[in-house]
């Protein structure tokens, strides 16, 4: 079968190559996979890996064979699964880590979720956020993106964080009650922060913690270290801590919980850019130089287009799952052309209408119904991460 594999000698250290057959345990189901999707860490450490390897762990697809425990979905269901070895055309997984895909959700979108999504979700959990102040650096990345609605579901206010202006398109329509560059303007104490950059930035950061509140190391994007100042990690007070995040084990409950926000226009994959498999150095490089804002999903080669978005008429592709049922001014839609066998997004999606429009239509999406269960459940379902 045909896979992305590493290589140290090719761009980006990704190659397609051919791969034996997975073998499954018994508590394993075989995917057909139909669309993958990228993450820049994978990306930027794939040389790292043996010469050889399957890189990847985020996928969508049909199950083509089911567990011999019997245990997960059956023959036939569409699943979006978090495992090694996902860049394939076919993957081994573990029942525990899948969710079949409602009708409604692509799988190109589906693909998206699992480790960024899963990333968001658990960091947010780590502590309750209903009416807290919860910072997001790195906010316009894909783990950025998911936890800015994520967090705004959940009832928080919002502090989004940018490396630069131009990362800072479209982010307030996603939920963020304030976007910033760099850390100017934050003057009041955060309660949480999401970190994705590490550096000096992270340092900063600290000194804005309150009492009581706590950072998730999520990422480290800066590549610089963090010098933190004598004594500053020690206050007086309720302490505040700082915490790695990890925590992927058995992942297949959060993601139907992500599925289901999708599938009732709650969130969005936030999918930037759709290409088929040829194109792995044009992706890999975009990711790197930080060119793509979201994330990367990729359709393998020669698939009818069944589970890719609708066309409509012109040869489009229709827009992707709407962020909310507001006005039809505030639906999103990227510049797109159709290139081979996928589509790929030229720039950062946009929402037409104004900030205030679009603050307004989603501010229907804070009922209880589907934000109770990611305040709820904080402390509970963290511990199982």
């Amino acid at each position: 079968m045909r896979a992305l594999i590493v290589d140290p000698d090719a761009p980006g250290s990704l190659r397609l190559g051919t791969n034996a057959e997975p073998q499954a345990a018994p508590h394993q189901l075989v995917v057909d996979v139909r669309h993958i999707s990228l993450n820049r860490g994978e990306v930027a450490f794939a040389g790292r890996l043996p010469a050889g390897t399957v890189h990847g762990y985020d996928a969508a697809g049909v199950v083509v064979r089911a567990a011999t425990d019997g245990t997960g979905p059956a023959v036939g269901a569409r699943v979006t699964a978090f495992g090694a070895g996902a860049w394939a055309q076919r993957m081994a997984v573990d029942t525990t880590a899948v969710a079949e895909v409602p009708a409604q959700v692509d799988l190109a979108d589906a693909a998206a979720l699992p480790m960024a999504g899963i990333t968001a979700l658990r960091t947010l959990r780590s502590r309750s956020i209903l009416g807290r102040r919860v910072l997001i650096t790195g906010a316009a990345g894909g783990v950025g993106r998911y936890a800015i609605q994520l967090a705004a579901l959940g009832g928080a206010h919002v502090i989004a964080s940018v490396g630069s202006s131009s990362r800072a398109d479209g982010l307030a329509e996603l939920g963020a009650h304030q976007v910033v560059v760099g850390l100017e303007g934050v003057d009041r104490p955060v309660d949480l922060i999401l970190d994705n950059v590490g550096g000096q930035q992270l340092a900063a950061a600290w000194e804005l913690l309150a009492p009581g509140g706590g950072v998730q190391n999520i990422g480290w994007a800066s590549d610089e270290p963090a010098v933190f100042a004598p004594y500053s990690l020690v206050s007086v007070g309720p302490p505040k801590t700082m915490t790695t995040f990890g925590g992927v084990h058995e992942v297949g409950p959060d993601l139907a919980t992500l599925l289901e926000f999708v599938a009732a226009g709650r969130l969005s994959p936030e999918v930037d850019w759709r290409g088929s498999w040829d194109r792995v150095t044009e992706a890999s490089q975009a990711l790197l130089d930080r060119r793509i804002a979201g994330k990367v999903a990729w359709m393998w080669s020669g698939r009818r287009p069944t589970d890719a978005p609708s066309r409509r008429a012109g040869g489009r592709a229709s827009p992707p799952v709407p962020r909310s049922p507001g006005p039809s001014r505030c639906r999103d839609h990227g510049r797109e052309r159709v290139v081979g066998d996928g589509r790929f997004v030229v720039g950062a999606v946009r929402a037409q209408g104004t900030a205030s429009d679009c603050r307004s239509s989603r501010n229907q999406l804070l009922s209880p119904p589907l934000s109770a269960p990611l305040v709820a459940d904080a402390g509970r379902r963290a511990r199982g991460c």
